[in-house]
């Protein structure tokens, strides 16, 4: 008999739902709901990039396929790459911090002076032939910069002071926004900060110093939108766009009219009639009214839940795993990926001022595909890092990136925690820290006791009975 709403066990009836929570409840459920929605939003994102950019294609370069093939060369360069950081281990992404980190500050200063302006904007870098945006590795950069940062600090008991949750943080920030301002580009420094405010919140900064950090974060918004005329003309145009049809406005009315037009079910996929030079930048900052456009209401939901899942599955990493480190990045993507996708989308529909952030792993533009994709590694890594996704891990035996990293002498990095070659679970911690302490939001950060003798009190019953 088929089964629809519930299955019989021993003689009796299992609900349906009990079937979802036992699916959870899975050691490597986050690992898969995260390669899930990947795959499948780089898979409609490639699919709608090829969509939306036909007509124009076909104008500059009088190949309908032109933009979708770089596209799809930015994919096929960033799947090694997610998959190769899926198999490194956390060591291996707080050793990479601080280079990362300098790295990209020095490109962003780089193009301020020898970047390529389009539109009015200074955001690209010419390596070679190869135009870049050094914004978009920077993000992932200083996620894992600052989370390596909090998590030496929280190892050391240092987090109690507000001077160590801000510093070096808050300059490492301030330094890539003020390099990604001077290209103007204020999406791209709003992302920085809303994650910057994501590390704040996860490591368990008090309410006063967060709320203050917020603050400093809108005036700054505000200040940098008062001292460009044309972002407070997108400002004022926000509520009422036919204020200004043909100027600043016509970006967020055609987008309008493009998910008015797609209606519940939408116009059919490639019958978008807004792509053929009504509503500009289609393929990436307004994607998502292409969507809705052929699509209809239904596919801008479906691809909505499709994010929900993925920072649902992100936030499940960042509450299950033990240590500092995995918590705070897992936290931060997930900041950087969904906040994103909310400045992306509320620009669209009219919620906020017209911005230039793409929309993650669905809009036009290799930096961004390629650098998202590889954070989603790093998150499938973190994944595997939960205790139940250890455990299981362990029984299968070390993977090829392990033993790669051991055959190298690398076996500190191959296994930070046994400081041997092998799983992370074959052997105890090198080191114990002492009693638990009370830890940042997302659960406790310090062992309880890894060994010596258990204080009094500490027993269990059966133990007390003997």
């Amino acid at each position: 008999m088929a089964r629809t709403r519930a299955t019989v066990i021993k003689g009796r009836e299992r609900p349906l739902w009990r079937e979802w929570a036992a699916a959870l409840d899975r050691p490597l459920t986050s690992y898969y709901l995260i390669l899930g929605t990947a795959v499948l939003l780089i898979a409609l994102g490639l699919v709608m990039v090829l969509s939306s950019t036909m007509v124009k294609s076909i104008s500059e370069t009088g190949s309908s396929f032109s933009l979708f093939q770089k596209q799809l060369g930015a994919a096929v360069i960033g799947l090694p790459l997610m998959i190769l950081a899926s198999h490194m281990p956390q060591q291996v992404f707080r050793l990479v911090g601080y280079p990362a980190m300098i790295v990209s500050a020095a490109l962003l200063l780089l193009t301020v002076f020898q970047g390529v302006e389009i539109n009015g904007a200074t955001r690209w870098l010419d390596i070679g032939g190869l135009v870049v945006q050094p914004s978009e590795p920077a993000k992932l950069a200083f996620v894992l910069w600052g989370a390596g940062i909090l998590a030496r600090k929280d190892e050391l008991s240092e987090l109690t002071e507000w001077r160590h949750l801000l510093f070096p943080l808050l300059p490492g920030c301030g330094l890539l926004v003020l390099l990604v301002l001077l290209g103007s580009n204020l999406s791209t420094a709003l992302v920085f900060l809303v994650t910057f405010l994501g590390l704040l919140w996860v490591v368990g900064a008090p309410g006063k110093l967060f709320v203050a950090m917020f603050g400093l974060v809108l005036g700054l918004a505000l200040i940098a939108i008062a001292i460009e005329p044309y972002r407070m003309a997108r400002v004022t145009t926000l509520f009422d766009p036919m204020a200004d049809p043909q100027g600043a406005g016509m970006q967020s009315l055609h987008g309008r009219y493009a998910l008015g037009t797609g209606g519940i079910f939408g116009v059919g996929i490639g019958a978008s009639r807004e792509k053929w030079g009504f509503l500009p930048f289609a393929e990436s900052d307004f994607v998502f009214a292409i969507i809705g456009e052929e699509f209809g209401l239904i596919g801008t939901l479906l691809l909505l839940a499709l994010f929900g899942v993925l920072g649902y599955a992100g936030l499940r990493v960042a509450f299950r795993v033990k240590e500092p480190f995995p918590r705070l990045a897992a936290f931060a993507i997930v900041t950087w990926i969904m906040g994103q996708t909310m400045i992306n989308v509320g620009a669209v529909i009219g919620l906020l001022p017209v911005t230039g952030v793409p929309l993650p792993l669905v809009s036009y533009g290799g930096s961004s595909l390629i650098t998202t994709m590889v954070a989603l590694g790093v998150l499938l890594s973190l994944a595997k890092t939960e205790p139940q996704a250890q455990r299981a891990l362990a029984a299968r035996g070390p993977g090829w990136a392990q033993r790669a990293l051991s055959w190298l002498g690398l076996e500190n990095i191959a296994n930070p925690v046994t400081g041997r070659g092998g799983t992370p679970s074959s052997g105890r911690a090198a080191t114990a820290r002492g009693p638990r302490t009370p830890g940042p939001r997302g659960g406790g950060t310090t062992a309880k006791y890894d060994s010596g003798p258990v204080p009094a009190g500490s027993r269990s019953r059966r133990n007390r009975r003997r």
